[in-house]
């Protein structure tokens, strides 16, 4: 259990702050892979986007999704429209949301009143982090979010 608990510490260092995330969807049998802003709360990669987007509709249609951050984690994870971000039920989490990427959301980024304005969760289900600096000793976690349980 201590090599899962060195592994989300490596995971709420990284990403509980305004990361850049590639997200990979499948449509038609073709990837897909773009960037988004993504945070990292107990064991799920949040992110801001439009219900209407490519993106969005692929999930719809596969929920599976390949994750990647430069030079620190690969996964694989399952997509989830949670909504419109104003919704009483994600209110928590836009709170974590807004301050960690308030260099950028406000200013007509974002239009909360568009209620096609949705949060898109991901629940990770598998990774490796990289610990370049060995702060817990090992150099790669493989990680089962599911099973929480790593190596």
């Amino acid at each position: 259990m201590e090599i899962y608990e060195n592994a989300i510490k490596l995971m709420n260092e990284r990403f509980t702050q305004d990361s850049l995330i590639a997200i990979a969807t499948i449509e038609d049998g073709k990837p897909y892979n773009r960037m988004v802003d993504a945070y990292f709360h107990e064991g799920a990669l949040y992110v801001v986007t439009y219900t209407l987007s490519n993106k969005m509709k692929q999930i719809a249609k596969n929920p599976n999704v390949a994750l990647a951050a430069v030079d620190d984690f690969t996964g694989h994870g399952v997509g989830e429209n949670l909504g419109h971000v104003l919704k009483e039920e994600n209110a928590v989490i836009m709170d974590m949301l807004r301050k960690a990427f308030a260099t950028w959301y406000t200013g007509g980024h974002v239009n909360e009143a568009d209620e096609n304005t949705c949060l898109l969760k991901i629940t990770l289900t598998k990774g490796i982090i990289t610990d370049h600096q060995l702060k817990y000793g090992e150099r790669y976690y493989a990680v089962d979010f599911t099973n929480k349980s790593a190596e």
